[in-house]
C-alpha cells in the first residue's frame, strides 16, 4: 500500500473568530464540495483506501495506523 492520496485539513469560518478546525481531513475536493476551506499547510499524503465514499479519512484506519501519514 503507498501514501498516494493527497489530504488536508477542513477549516471553516466563523465571521468573529476567523479559521476553525473541523478536525475533519479529506481530499481537496471533498472539503471544497462541503463549503470548507482547505489548509495548505496540513498537506499529507495517504493510502487510497483510507479515503471512504464521502472523500474524508477513515477515522478507524487512521486511530489503526496513526504513523502511515506521510507528511
Amino acid at each position: 500500500m503507498t501514501n498516494d492520496t493527497a489530504v488536508f485539513d477542513a477549516l471553516r469560518i466563523d465571521p468573529q473568530e476567523g479559521e476553525i478546525p473541523t478536525g475533519r481531513i479529506g481530499t481537496r475536493e471533498a472539503i471544497l464540495r462541503d463549503g470548507l476551506l482547505v489548509d495548505p499547510s496540513t498537506l499529507a499524503y495517504c493510502p487510497h483506501q483510507w479515503i471512504d465514499g464521502s472523500g474524508y479519512l477513515d477515522l478507524d484506519l487512521t486511530r489503526q495506523f496513526p504513523y502511515l501519514l506521510a507528511l
